[in-house]
């Protein structure tokens, strides 16, 4: 497992299409995004890097380009917990860029990934700079705070059709992972590490929502058909 303490050491600019694909530079003006575009970074990372780990100090805002991350406290003394995934279009660790604290969890590539970094400075430059960019910031903030809520309840569920149905509806978000559209590239096994359950459970899980018409499982990921029933799923 490798740690990535300094992104810069693999890194390069983002390309025009990789640029298009982050969610809030269209909401600056153009002296903030040419800004935002000369400052921001992306690197490649394997399954296992820790992009970021608790205790280091938040030296970038990071969003997921391309792959699948997990966050999770697994270097705490309590234990371990799988707080979510972090999908493409996902960008993460606002707050505590914010409050320039350490991180309080770990964020780990579950397999080959393109994560795009913004500098701190450049983050709190935005902040006091551009209203597009703390509407943004706080909507973000405000989806988060739903997502956990909702991952504290999932913790608690030992109906596994419920827990894979919820997890889903997580990653699916659209105002959090808005470059997921209606296929979630995902496998069966990196769904159960997200989860929390056996690959077997999981597809269990799976073949039960499909029948019931939720999603559609395809070669490579999974089709969302209705969202709204993923996020209700289990609610009587």
């Amino acid at each position: 497992m490798t740690t990535i303490p300094l992104l810069r050491q693999r890194a390069r600019p983002l390309t025009p299409d990789e640029l298009s694909a982050v969610p809030w530079l269209p909401a600056l003006t153009p002296d903030e995004r040419d800004r935002a575009c000369h400052d921001l970074i992306v690197t490649e990372t394997q399954a296992g890097d820790v992009i970021c780990r608790v205790g280091k100090p938040a030296n970038f805002w990071f969003g997921l380009v391309d792959g699948l991350l997990k966050m999770s406290n697994d270097d705490s003394q309590g234990p371990v917990i799988t707080f979510t995934g972090v999908a493409p279009g996902g960008w993460f660790g606002e707050g505590t860029v914010l409050k320039r604290e350490v991180y309080r969890y770990n964020i780990q590539a579950l397999r080959k990934s393109r994560v795009a970094g913004l500098p701190a400075d450049s983050f709190h430059w935005l902040i006091e700079h551009s209203l597009g960019f703390n509407r943004f910031v706080m909507l973000q903030l405000n989806e988060r705070l739903g997502q956990f809520i909702a991952a504290r309840e999932i913790d608690r569920l030992t109906n596994p059709e419920v827990r894979v149905a919820r997890s889903l509806a997580s990653l699916v978000n659209p105002l959090l992972y808005p470059s997921v559209g209606e296929v979630l590239r995902i496998t069966q096994q990196e769904l159960a590490y997200l989860v929390g359950l056996s690959r077997q459970r999981v597809n269990e899980a799976l073949t039960s929502l499909a029948a019931q018409g939720v999603l559609r499982v395809e070669y490579g990921g999974l089709r969302v058909l209705d969202r709204a029933a993923l996020r209700g799923y289990g609610i009587h």
